[in-house]
């Protein structure tokens, strides 16, 4: 199945992408960079690269992720790849949110087009993108810089963050899930989930599973190991299974979803009556956030 999905990217894919794009620019600002000095800014020692990721070739390029050609080509091709328009698909996640969150991460940021948009939407927020590939974060960086955006970037494991529980007020993954095995997507969702304070959103952004199922030729086409599990799971059952409540699938132009889940509060938590002496009801600060699970939305 590899070696058929590698001949028909070199035959067909490849040559029609390199008329799309400016490949003697991309080439020039290849080199404009110390991708290996820059990179060393992000490299953490306690982060383990697992083998689903450095094992597989991503968009037909050896080394996946792990080479910085794969950075430089990864936006050229990505605005192809997010029928009818890129910027149109990611709004849609920013226009699901129905929180104001304080603290925000960005799981699987990549170069940094979502990461960006969320601190745009929401500028007095703290800002988190986390990525495996430190190449990866050299660009988003830059792209923040340019854009004059005050962006923390993280190099780590969505499965294993190493954060804090409780401390954030909503979790993103945009064009993550189709690229890792099915078991990994439950790990990270159980991730989001411990990191997400009570009443904090997690928004995955993705491929429609329903439309995968539907075309089983185009999943031999594209170049991305993992995307026959990916078709064949639910993220909504996945949600549940982890904890998450309020869980809502929307379709976004038929062949992108946006998958939506609260955390809830725990059946088990000790309920406060307010007596009539009471003026404050303390949530934790919880209230302020515009959370769902305290009536509050997002205007």
């Amino acid at each position: 199945m590899t070696e058929r999905q590698n001949k028909i990217w070199e035959r067909f894919l490849s040559p029609v992408v390199s008329l799309l794009i400016d490949e003697e620019g991309l080439q020039r600002y290849a080199l404009s960079v110390d991708w290996e000095k820059q990179s060393d800014r992000f490299q953490r020692a306690d982060v383990t690269i697992p083998a689903y990721y450095n094992n597989h070739k991503f968009r037909g390029i050896e080394g996946g992720y792990l080479n910085p050609q794969a950075v430089v080509t990864y936006d050229p091709l990505t605005q192809y790849l997010l029928p009818p328009h890129e910027s149109l698909v990611r709004q849609a996640l920013i226009d699901t949110i129905k929180v104001q969150p304080r603290r925000i991460l960005d799981l699987g940021c990549g170069t940094g087009s979502a990461t960006l948009m969320l601190k745009r939407a929401f500028p007095q927020a703290e800002v988190i993108g986390l990525d495996l590939s430190p190449y990866m974060l050299v660009r988003a960086e830059y792209k923040a810089i340019s854009a004059n955006l005050n962006i923390l970037w993280r190099h780590g494991n969505a499965e294993k963050t190493a954060f804090p529980a409780s401390s954030f007020d909503l979790v993103t993954a945009s064009l993550l899930f189709h690229e890792v095995p099915a078991a990994i997507s439950q790990s990270i969702l159980q991730e989001s989930f411990r990191l997400l304070t009570v009443g904090g959103q997690v928004l995955i952004l993705d491929s429609s599973q329903n439309a995968w199922r539907h075309l089983e030729w185009a999943k031999d086409v594209f170049v991305e190991p993992y995307l026959h599990e990916y078709a064949a799971g639910n993220i909504d059952e996945s949600m549940k299974k982890v904890g998450f409540a309020a869980v809502q699938n929307q379709d976004i132009w038929w062949i992108h979803q946006i998958t939506s889940g609260i955390k809830p509060i725990p059946t088990n938590a000790r309920h406060y009556v307010p007596t009539s002496t009471d003026t404050i009801i303390d949530h934790n600060g919880l209230e302020g956030l515009g959370s769902p699970a305290f009536g509050i939305r997002r205007a």
